[in-house]
């Protein structure tokens, strides 16, 4: 990989992960974030980092970032999108406002800035996308529906933009990672096959620099895992676990 690397949450744990794995082979690292006064700068270990000001829910500036951030540093080579948020499934099952939140950060903002740097990346005919879906979306589960029909859409909607982009030149990666223990989930119990930030990072590096399928499944266990799920009957897949 050579050129711009731009993470689009560059503070996430996994974003950031990619991130130092891949510095060494880009020309400028760009961590597109929401502002943070106890953390002005970039990370210590990504000193020749570039912090940029992101809000992914303010779809309306998706397009003036990434503008702004090829006017300063050059055509962006590869982009990953590390944002989302998990929710409150308790409080989203009788307030519709949280409901909202959930659905616009992990799927409508999402959505957006796929299509953004999809069109973008497209006049140029080169470039690489990380979406990050969930298996969570695969067959959505009573115990974190909201969340996951987030991702439900979000995988859908990425699985059609990589069919767009076949024959473009545009690389789509789609990593669908299990439970993920990081600051996202902290304090709720590991599912079985859980990975950390740093087994993510690898999976999706390893699928940027060796190429493969769209979707990368993390960790490959998984994939034979929900080859079943469909085939569960609903009255037990109801009591399934987040």
């Amino acid at each position: 990989m050579t050129g711009v690397l731009a993470v689009f949450g560059g503070r996430s744990e996994i974003g950031l992960a990619i991130a130092r794995r891949l510095a060494p082979e880009a020309s400028v690292v760009v961590l597109a974030s929401r502002p943070d006064p106890d953390a002005a700068g970039p990370p210590s270990d990504l000193p020749g980092a570039v912090v940029v000001d992101f809000d992914a829910d303010d779809v309306g500036n998706h397009r003036a970032v990434v503008a702004a951030i090829e006017e300063r540093h050059g055509p962006i080579d590869t982009a990953v999108l590390a944002f989302g948020i998990l929710g409150d499934q308790t409080r989203a099952e009788r307030d519709e406002a949280e409901v909202a939140r959930v659905l616009h950060t992990d799927f409508v903002a999402q959505a957006s800035l796929l299509t953004v740097l999809a069109d973008v990346m497209r006049g140029r005919g080169r470039g690489s996308i990380v979406a990050f879906s969930s298996v969570a979306g695969v067959r959505v589960r009573r115990a974190n529906y909201v969340y996951g029909s987030a991702k439900a859409g979000l995988d859908g909607f990425a699985s059609g933009l990589a069919d767009a982009l076949h024959g473009s030149g545009i690389d789509l990666v789609i990593a669908r990672p299990g439970f993920v223990v990081g600051r996202m989930t902290r304090g709720m119990a590991p599912a079985v096959f859980s990975s950390t930030p740093d087994q993510v990072a690898d999976a999706v590096v390893a699928r940027l620099r060796g190429g493969g399928p769209v979707v990368v499944w993390i960790p490959w266990q998984l994939r034979v895992m929900f080859a079943v799920a469909p085939f569960v009957p609903r009255a037990i897949w109801r009591r399934m676990p987040r």
